[in-house]
């Protein structure tokens, strides 16, 4: 599968989640990462996240692509605005 990783987490936070997110994808500009994981790879960057992040404070959004069709959002965390077309 290949993962668009965006996240917006508070500013004690944001070196520890891009180092994690980094073992895993590559960085493409501030809070982007990308890049092709297996479903394995997938499941353990979010647990690693989930212990680095404050879910009632910091975001994290991933979108999987399975197919050029197919685009799927999952959050961690609260909503920060409101769902916008992915294109």
């Amino acid at each position: 599968m290949y993962v668009i990783f965006v996240y917006d987490v508070h500013v004690d936070r944001v070196a520890r989640v891009l180092k994690t997110a980094r073992r895993y994808l590559t960085w493409v500009q501030n809070s982007v990462l990308e890049g092709e994981l297996t479903a394995a790879q997938f499941e353990r960057l979010q647990d690693e996240l989930k212990k680095i992040i404050d879910p009632e404070e910091d975001a994290l959004l991933f979108y999987v692509l399975r197919s050029a069709g197919d685009v799927r959002r999952r959050k961690l965390g609260r909503e920060k605005a409101e769902t916008a077309f992915f294109l």
